[in-house]
């Protein structure tokens, strides 16, 4: 009898902070942060569903300590929710002062990824197997928000409305 394989939920990427990434004061700069936290949700997510990703929404970014050129920066990766065709990815970010040899917590956040076909159009996400009381807690954590991101979404569409008949009235006046 064939075994199942095991679900490849979690994904580590390491890169080395070089001069090219620096901003202004000599820290990492925060938006190549933001692309290699791209990568790493896609790599974690296209490795899960065997699929090409792409990103629907990025958030709560929080960027806890900054980064210095020549730390050595882990990006940890993994699959704590699944919807019908979309999955969250949190990564946490941890990064090493290679001369101090100090190690501490930079940059936690959560990417909604969503699986599709060879046509860009949305498709089914493997079941997410829970296999500990951490995936399970992870799991409910990021259902509800999953269902926080929905409601915030419907508010922001209503006020939309609002806001684009707000502006069609006052530029008929």
């Amino acid at each position: 009898m064939a075994t199942k394989p095991k679900q490849e939920k979690s994904l580590y990427m390491t890169r080395l902070m070089t001069p090219d990434m620096a901003n202004f004061s000599g820290k990492v700069h925060g938006g190549t942060i933001l692309k290699l936290l791209d990568e790493a949700a896609y790599s974690c997510a296209a490795r899960y569903c065997e699929t090409y990703a792409v990103t629907k929404s990025l958030d709560q970014v929080v960027f806890r300590e900054s980064i210095t050129v020549g730390d050595l920066v882990t990006f940890k990766c993994n699959v704590n929710y699944v919807g019908r065709t979309s999955m969250e990815v949190g990564i946490r970010v941890e990064a090493q002062n290679l001369t101090s040899k100090t190690k501490y917590h930079a940059i936690s956040c959560y990417f909604t990824m969503v699986s599709v076909n060879e046509q860009g159009t949305p498709q089914e996400v493997p079941r997410l197997e829970l296999e500990s009381d951490a995936e399970r807690k992870l799991f409910q954590a990021a259902k509800m928000r999953c269902d926080m991101r929905r409601e915030i979404q419907e508010r922001n569409q209503a006020l939309h409305v609002d806001i684009d008949t707000e502006v069609i009235t006052r530029k008929s006046l």
